[in-house]
C-alpha cells in the first residue's frame, strides 16, 4: 500500500479503534486498579514498522533493550519490506522478529491479528511503540497485553489524537535528536509510571553511531565482479555513489535528476580516473539505467543489480556517497564511506546520520523543516525552494575537497584496495 493508503487507514479505521480501546481501558481500570510503581519487565516488544533508516538509529535502544533482558527475550515487529536493515545489525534473533506484510490491506490485518496473538501467548512485558504518533502501534502495544506500555502521548498538545492506552507517557520533544529519544523510551521501561511526563533524566552521553559493517572477501569479490560486468571493464578507485531517489514516504526530499545529472559530468569531467555509479533499488532500476545514459558511458547503474546487504558492500568499497535524506545515508554510517546527505523537508538536528564520516548539506529555508511528527510527515509544501536552493557546485565542492581530491590511490582494483581503516 503507498503512503496516503496506509495514513487514510490509520485515521479513517485507528482513531475509533483507540477511542473504543480508551473507554474499555477506563472501564476495566475501575473494576481492576493499575499496579503502582515501577514493574518487573522479562520480555519487550520493540515497534517499529517502517523506515529502515530510523532502525538504524534505533541500534543503541535495541542494545539498551537487550542489555535489560537479554538477547532471546526481545521481540520486534516491523512491515516484512523494512526487515532486512533488522537482521543486518544483528541485536535480535531472527525468530524475535514478527514481519507484517503490507502490500495489501487483506494481508496486513491478517498478519497484524496473528502477530498479537503470539505476542499475548508470549507474555510479553513491556511494549516500546517509536512511531511517534501512529494509532496502530498505540493499538498493537494494548492488544499485546502487555502492563507496561511505552510511547509519545500528546498531553496538552495538539497532536494526533491515538487515544490513552500508555501506561509510560513521554512528551514528544523536537529538540532532541531521535537516536537518544528511542532511547530514553527504553530505558524507562523500568520507571515509575506516575511522573508526568517520563524522562526526566539526563541524556546519557554515548557514541550513537551504529556498529561497522565487515563484508566477507567472497561478498567483495562478489561486488567487484558486478560493478565489471556492468562497466566492461575493471572498475578502479575513486568510486563515487551517487543515490538519486528518496523513498515514496517523502517525495519531497528528492534533489532533482537534472542535478544529479550535473554533478556527476562536473566529477568525470574534473576527475576523469573516476567511476560514478547510480544506486537503487529494483522498482528505481529503469529510471537510474536512464539518468546514467544521459550523463555518459563511463556512468554504470547498479539499481536493481545488488541486493540490500551488496549495496552496502558496495558501501565500504567505495569513496563517496551522495544521497538524498534516506534510508541510504544511514546504512553509509556502518561503513567508512564518506557520505553527503542532502536535507530540506526534514531536519538533520532530529534524523541526521551519526556516522564519523557524514557530512550534511542543507539551506536552512525559514519554511524547513515543514515534515513533523505533528502533520503525519505530510506536509503541505507544493514547491521544495529548499532542495532546489541546494545547488551543484555546494555538493561537488564536498565531494572534491573531503574525498576525491585526497584519494591516494587510482588505479587498482577494488577488491585488491585495502579497505578503509
Amino acid at each position: 500500500m503507498n503512503p496516503r493508503s496506509v495514513r487514510a487507514i490509520d485515521v479513517w479505521i485507528g482513531k475509533p479503534i483507540c477511542l473504543a480501546l480508551t473507554a474499555l481501558r477506563r472501564i476495566a481500570s475501575t473494576f481492576e486498579p493499575a499496579p503502582s510503581g515501577p514493574q518487573p519487565v522479562r520480555k519487550i516488544l520493540l515497534i517499529k514498522m517502517i523506515e529502515q533508516g530510523a532502525t538504524v538509529l534505533a541500534y543503541r535502544a535495541i542494545a539498551r533493550a537487550v542489555e535489560m533482558v537479554g538477547r532471546e527475550n526481545v521481540y520486534f515487529i516491523v512491515f516484512n519490506e523494512n526487515r532486512f536493515i533488522l537482521d543486518l545489525l544483528g541485536l535480535i534473533p531472527p525468530k524475535n522478529v514478527l514481519a507484517i506484510r503490507s502490500k495489501k490491506a487483506t494481508t496486513l490485518f491478517v498478519d497484524l491479528i496473528r502477530a498479537i496473538l503470539r505476542l499475548r501467548r508470549l507474555g510479553i512485558d513491556a511494549t516500546i511503540d517509536m512511531e511517534f504518533f501512529s494509532r496502530a502501534s498505540a493499538i498493537i502495544g494494548y492488544l499485546t497485553g502487555a502492563p507496561v506500555r511505552v510511547g509519545l502521548h500528546r498531553f496538552t498538545s495538539e497532536g494526533p489524537y491515538r487515544g490513552d492506552l500508555l501506561t509510560h507517557r513521554h512528551q514528544y520533544n523536537p529538540f532532541v535528536h531521535i537516536a537518544p529519544a528511542y532511547y530514553l523510551l527504553v530505558d524507562s521501561a523500568r520507571s515509575d509510571p506516575a511522573q508526568t511526563p517520563m524522562g526526566k533524566v539526563v541524556i546519557p552521553t554515548i557514541d550513537w553511531a551504529p556498529p561497522r559493517f565487515e563484508p566477507s572477501s567472497v561478498e567483495v569479490a562478489s561486488v567487484q565482479a558486478t560493478l565489471d560486468r556492468l562497466a566492461g571493464r575493471v572498475v578502479s578507485r575513486p568510486l563515487v555513489l551517487l543515490n538519486s531517489n528518496a523513498s515514496d514516504l517523502l517525495p519531497l526530499r528528492r534533489w532533482s535528476a537534472e542535478n544529479f545529472m550535473e554533478l556527476a559530468k562536473r566529477i568525470l569531467q574534473e576527475h576523469p580516473e573516476a567511476t560514478v555509479a547510480i544506486t537503487g533499488g529494483p522498482s528505481e532500476a529503469a529510471a537510474a539505467r536512464q539518468l546514467a545514459a544521459s550523463i555518459s558511458p563511463q556512468v554504470i547503474s547498479t539499481a536493481g543489480q545488488t541486493t540490500l546487504r551488496e549495496l552496502i558492500v558496495l558501501y565500504t568499497m567505495a569513496d563517496v556517497l551522495v544521497t538524498n535524506d534516506s534510508g541510504p545515508g544511514h546504512f553509509a554510517t556502518m561503513t567508512d564511506i564518506g557520505s553527503i546527505v542532502l536535507f530540506g523537508p526534514e531536519t538533520p538536528d532530529l534524523f541526521g546520520p551519526l556516522g564519523h564520516n557524514s557530512e550534511v548539506v542543507r539551506k536552512n529555508l525559514a519554511c524547513s523543516p515543514c515534515v513533523n511528527a505533528f502533520n503525519h510527515r505530510f506536509s503541505p509544501c507544493n514547491d521544495p525552494v529548499c532542495m532546489k536552493q541546494i545547488t551543484v557546485d555546494m555538493v561537488y565542492d564536498r565531494v572534491h575537497q573531503r574525498l576525491l581530491a585526497r584519494h591516494p590511490r587510482m588505479s587498482l582494483p577494488l577488491a585488491a584496495v585495502p579497505q578503509h581503516s
